[in-house]
């Protein structure tokens, strides 16, 4: 089959196009910007067109000679997402149906009881998704997951870091609700399965794996798997959904604009009425992924640092996106700019390993402290702080989240220009370059962007350039050093 995967950019996305490749099929992916993918693994298999679901004008080349293609995006987090989210499925439905896609796949959440009068706004704008891709005209399987345990989830990453790092907590009584999470290989498995389905089938598929349980019980049952003490949980009343999202976003990497409608959907009791999609999918022949083993296997591939995609390979809602201008194009403007430059007694491997190694626990190579600060203003302000850390300790891709930043441009040994997505009034970039310099040593450049936005932007470059000696100065002296340091590289 041909499949049209869009969200290849995503957690679930950027998983399931390999899959679908080593299955045979032929995978073209739908992004708004093809940069974006050029250095996943198994980019120069697929094919890569650009798009965007909200600009009908540019679908039909993507969609063309497709058989199977599946909705994989939303716009979690951002304002008027529901409307945002409408319109997208609204677009991609009459695009599919023109070009005559034989079946459309989306991955959506679950169904609250009929019993809730108000289910969470990211829930509704899920089932309407849903409704709309239904009523397209096209053959539609919808999929309806609940909590997805798998290495690098937003909700898998809500349930370590509150475990971990919380042996005693106070909490909202939403805690005691029931859930039925399901293992990402296993909602992987369902939607790779999905290019089967005979052509009348056209309805929703609950998908869950075999454990009914509380998020008390989650967080118990995951302090067991990883090794902890038994944690002692005190569930409260007064904790709503916004306060919980507060607390949630003050915790765990998962900024609030996130967290707030994870959480809102947990209010909700979220357990599979019917398991039909067996039908056309069966189970595997050792059942489905238990939670225990979900987790298990979760944490092996955080420690063995073989994370594939991670909830922040996703662009954050609201930062900017625009890459960095060329110079003449600030002709006429404002820009800020810190530049140092520094001789290193290494060679330029040597330094690149370093450069390349920025950021995460690595950190900053300068002031912690001041990194820290700035990480924690960004999280009050519902920014996405420093703890989104970095997919992989050693290699980075383009596309891919780093701490407040994402790399913007990534060139092996010589490049590696970051996007800021704190909350600033501007934009922002950190630009880091290696060289040789001959005799087995380099050159290191650091360079710093700033884009003012109005009045504001400007006092914030006035308050912040005092700091740059200490921060910018010393991130460039001690990567110097660091590649200059004697010991195995």
């Amino acid at each position: 089959m041909r499949c049209l995967v869009t969200g290849a950019t995503g957690y679930i996305g950027g998983r399931l196009a390999p899959r679908l490749l080593a299955d045979g099929h032929t995978v073209r992916c739908l992004a708004r910007k093809a940069g974006r993918l050029r250095d996943v693994p198994w980019a120069s298999r697929a094919e890569i067109a650009e798009g965007d679901l909200r600009r009908p004008e540019t679908l039909p080349a993507a969609f063309e000679g497709v058989d199977v293609a599946y909705y994989l995006v939303h716009s979690l987090g951002q304002r008027g997402f529901e409307a945002a989210d409408r319109e997208a499925a609204e677009n991609f439905a009459a695009a599919a149906r023109a070009a005559g896609v034989r079946r459309i796949v989306y991955l959506g959440g679950p169904e609250p009881a009929a019993d809730r009068k108000v289910p969470s706004a990211h829930l509704r704008s899920r089932a309407e998704v849903g409704r709309i891709l239904l009523a397209g005209g096209v053959p539609t399987a919808v999929l309806r997951a609940a909590v997805i345990i798998g290495s690098g989830s937003a909700s898998f990453e809500m349930l370590r870091h509150l475990t971990e790092r919380l042996p005693a907590m106070v909490t909202p009584r939403w805690v005691r609700n029931r859930i039925q999470p399901i293992a990402v290989r296993d909602v992987l498995r369902y939607l790779v399965g999905c290019v089967d389905l005979p052509p009348e089938v056209n309805r929703a598929f609950d998908i869950a794996g075999p454990d009914v349980l509380t998020f008390e019980q989650m967080m118990q049952r995951y302090a067991r798997v990883a090794g902890l003490r038994r944690r002692m949980i005190l569930p409260v009343r007064p904790l709503t959904p916004a306060l919980s999202s507060y607390w949630v976003g003050l915790i765990t990497p998962v900024p609030n604009a996130i967290a707030r409608p994870l959480v809102e959907s947990l209010v909700h009791e979220a357990v599979a009425r019917e398991h039909d999609i067996a039908r056309y999918v069966p189970d595997p022949p050792g059942g489905l992924t238990g939670f225990d083993q979900a987790v298990a296997l979760a944490l092996t591939k955080v420690r063995d640092a073989q994370v594939e995609t991670r909830w922040s390979t996703a662009s954050v809602p609201d930062a900017p996106a625009e890459p960095l201008p060329s110079d003449p194009e600030w002709s006429g403007g404002t820009a800020y700019t810190d530049v140092r430059e520094r001789a290193v007694g290494a060679p330029a491997a040597v330094l690149w390993r370093v450069v390349e190694g920025v950021g995460g626990e690595h950190g900053w190579y300068s002031f912690p402290l001041a990194w820290s600060v700035r990480g924690w203003l960004d999280r009050l302000v519902g920014g996405v702080g420093l703890r989104r850390g970095r997919r992989d300790p050693h290699r980075l891709q383009v596309g891919e989240a780093l701490d407040f930043w994402r790399v913007e441009e990534i060139v092996p040994g010589e490049l590696l220009r970051l996007r800021a997505e704190m909350r600033l009034p501007g934009r922002a970039w950190l630009e880091m370059r290696v060289a040789p310099d001959g005799d087995g040593r380099s050159r290191y450049v650091q360079r710093a962007v700033f884009l003012p936005h109005g009045l504001p932007g400007h006092l914030y470059w006035a308050s912040v350039a005092p700091f740059h000696a200490v921060v910018f100065g010393g991130m460039a002296r001690n990567i110097a050093r660091g590649a200059e340091r004697p010991g195995p590289r």
